[in-house]
């Protein structure tokens, strides 16, 4: 091996080049129970063709032998990786992950690094901003079109196995006292009866995933924000748990293409209120911890969308300015929207910025001039879209990254072409 050793960062990636075979070493120092480690090789779909692509301590190799496990020791798992040999394979990814069989938490788990070895790189990655979960996906080697890459995960479940397994298409069954069923894979972990934590954002970011290929800005990244309507009107879709479903789904979009994995957020009402950054380990209830109450306190109970516009435009032209990094915002509003001048102008003004508008409307009320942006004269650029949903509830993800996306992409061509966005 030559080259110096690469050390990456949470969320960072890295190329292989053009290594045949790689040995991806994961080491820990301590942990409050057993580790066991493991690798999904799954397909473009995010899931295993079969659970033979799932390789653990029972099933250390797939059938064409591509990847084999090996634990030289109690606290080291070493996985073979022959890289050319999947090029011509359907494995889009393999995911390399752990569990702790038994109690505590990765934040628990000590010294606990990842490495990647060959003729050529030398890649560390070090585990240190686990928290309480108890599933823990390390790292992922990915098609691109440069070849294979790696990238720096280090994000999990608080579920044990069965979140983390069914999330990459491995069915997991509770452990009986009889024999396992022969058709699912039988482990020592104790699992839920549902699916918690991060894994339902997972399963939500196959979704986008698919919606960005077909688009073609699998690539891309972006800050993404959402704003959602607080107005007294809103309360039922507030209580009904309508809002915190579309907040998920909408995070999912900033899990797979915001540059850090974090979604900004907006509520607003007569007036704008910032709420705390979000991310897959602390959305769970954010809607009914952050603002439980549309209608009531300081924001008030009626519509203003200019003034939240102008702080979201304050926050990523002035605070936090970038000319190489778009920014996706996508605005929900149940309508009553009458402040056609002060919205235009400021769609007008900010349309030589690097910011996308994606309004969404939840209902059938009246959106005034969202439902006009076509015939909005003046703009550098045509910065935004708007869709209306009579129920958000019945549309499928599929359909809803689909329509989210649609407009988003010619915008990025538009906005590069002007040099209002640096490559």
């Amino acid at each position: 091996m030559s080259g110096s050793k690469l050390v990456l960062s949470t969320g960072a990636n890295a190329p292989l080049g053009t290594e045949e075979t790689v040995r991806v070493k994961i080491t820990w120092e301590h942990a409050p129970a057993e580790l066991d480690v493991s690798c999904f090789m799954v397909n473009q779909d995010g899931k295993v063709a079969s659970d033979d692509y799932f390789i653990f301590y029972n099933q250390p190799a797939d059938p064409h032998g591509h990847i084999r496990l090996e634990r030289p020791n109690n606290k080291t798992a070493e996985f073979t990786v022959a890289l050319r040999d999947l090029q011509r394979t359907g494995v889009d990814k393999c995911v390399f992950a752990a569990t702790l069989d038994g109690p505590g938490t990765f934040a628990d788990v000590i010294g606990c690094t990842l490495t990647v070895q060959g003729m050529q790189v030398h890649i560390a990655y070090s585990i240190t901003e686990a928290t309480k979960e108890t599933s823990l996906v390390f790292a992922e080697i990915y098609r691109h079109t440069s070849g294979f890459k790696l990238r720096a995960v280090g994000r999990g479940f608080n579920g044990g196995l069965k979140p983390l397994a069914e999330a990459h298409g491995v069915t997991v069954e509770e452990e009986e006292p009889s024999a396992a069923p022969t058709n699912t894979v039988n482990t020592k972990a104790k699992t839920e009866a549902s699916l918690p934590g991060s894994g339902k954002i997972n399963l939500l970011k196959q979704s986008v995933q698919f919606s960005l290929k077909k688009k073609q800005i699998d690539h891309e990244k972006a800050r993404v924000a959402v704003v959602i309507d607080a107005s007294g009107s809103m309360w039922k879709l507030y209580s009904q748990g309508t809002v915190q479903k579309a907040f998920e789904r909408v995070l999912a979009v900033a899990a797979c293409m915001d540059d850090d994995g974090e979604m900004d957020v907006w509520f607003f009402a007569d007036k704008p209120k910032r709420t705390p950054s979000v991310t897959e380990r602390n959305y769970e209830n954010y809607v009914e911890r952050t603002h439980p109450e549309p209608g009531y306190g300081k924001i008030g109970c009626g519509n203003n969308e200019p003034e939240v516009m102008e702080d979201i435009i304050l926050k990523y032209t002035k605070e936090e300015p970038s000319d190489t990094l778009p920014t996706y915002i996508i605005f929900f509003s149940d309508g009553g929207v009458d402040k056609t001048k002060k919205i235009s102008k400021l769609l007008i003004q900010c349309s030589k910025t690097p910011i996308f508008w994606q309004f969404i409307g939840l209902g059938k009320a009246d959106y005034g001039v969202l439902q006009k942006l076509d015939n909005l004269r003046g703009r550098v650029v045509d910065n935004a879209d708007f869709f209306a949903l009579d129920d958000i509830d019945s549309v499928t993800d599929a359909e809803l990254y689909d329509r989210l996306l649609n407009e988003f992409p010619g915008w990025l061509k538009q906005v590069r072409a002007k040099g209002i966005l640096r490559s």
